[in-house]
């Protein structure tokens, strides 16, 4: 197997669920969402893991955005990955851990563990990172400041930090969902006991001048009884008022249901963009 890319640096969320589906491949960790989406368009990589939803934050914004209007690759499987945060510090302040003076982690860590924050450490600024990873990187980078990050438990053992706070997150099931993007769609070679479902997603924008028309998409998948675990709606970037749907069907494409929902969103004048069917994992 060749190079599977993440969001890095090294032991983020990301570079966990790689590691779970893609342990046999070269980790590659990549800074920005879009400069690992660009690297397998590009061919530098044969596979790509980005987040793409969190329990409590909701959508990923960027990867969505960046998939539908950049680079449109194909899914190939999904990875749910359960969301445990720590603080973690320098070894030398281990016990000086109340003292810090600034906190730092990514945004939705911050927000996942304001409980935790506000509790203990309601006057100390908390600085947004790029990742996870990359405040405990600073963190050990820095040993002369009393400083902290929130980060899980691999971050803290590829950096040499010491955890002085264990699971600081304010809900014990959060989880973080991953798409594994290739370029050509090529699918993933796991053990199918690790699979535990399969998803079709699909992209349709809506006729402009038609009324009801998403309550006859829906029916387009009802009356076929095809399961529906998702619909969220993004913003076309063409004009206030302009959308599309995301729309995630419970099974593997087949030959009959889902390409007869397509036809009949096409005829109701939907344009209609299959973005993945693939198998689903968990690193639980």
């Amino acid at each position: 197997m060749g190079k599977a890319g993440y969001l890095g640096p090294r032991a983020t969320f990301t570079h966990l669920a790689v590691q779970a589906v893609l342990p046999e491949a070269e980790h590659v960790p990549y800074y920005t969402i879009p400069a690992c989406i660009d690297a397998i368009d590009e061919g530098e990589l044969e596979f790509g893991v980005v987040p793409i939803e969190n329990a409590l934050e909701g959508s990923v914004n960027l990867t969505l955005d960046y998939l539908i209007h950049e680079k449109r690759l194909p899914i190939v499987g999904e990875i749910v990955t359960p969301i445990r945060q720590h603080l973690m510090i320098h070894p030398e302040h281990a016990s000086r851990w109340k003292e810090l003076e600034m906190i730092y982690s990514h945004s939705h860590a911050i927000a996942q563990c304001h409980k935790f924050l506000h509790g203990h450490f309601a006057n100390i600024p908390v600085e947004d990172a790029t990742s996870t990873a990359f405040a405990a990187k600073y963190v050990k980078e820095h040993p002369e400041r009393v400083i902290g990050a929130i980060a899980n438990e691999l971050a803290a053992k590829e950096y040499g930090l010491t955890i002085v706070q264990e699971n600081i997150h304010d809900y014990d099931h959060n989880t973080t969902k991953f798409v594994v993007l290739h370029r050509e769609g090529k699918s993933l070679s796991v053990d199918p006991e690790r699979i535990e479902d399969y998803k079709t997603t699909l992209m349709v924008t809506l006729p402009s001048d038609q009324a009801g028309a998403l309550h006859q998409v829906l029916s387009a998948f009802s009356w076929r009884k095809l399961n529906l675990s998702k619909i969220e709606s993004r913003p076309m970037k063409t004009g206030l008022g302009n959308y599309f749907f995301i729309i995630d069907i419970n099974q593997l494409l087949d030959d009959v249901l889902i390409p007869g929902a397509i036809a009949e969103l096409e005829a109701l004048g939907c344009s209609v963009h299959i973005l993945g069917s693939y198998p689903c994992f968990s690193t639980n």
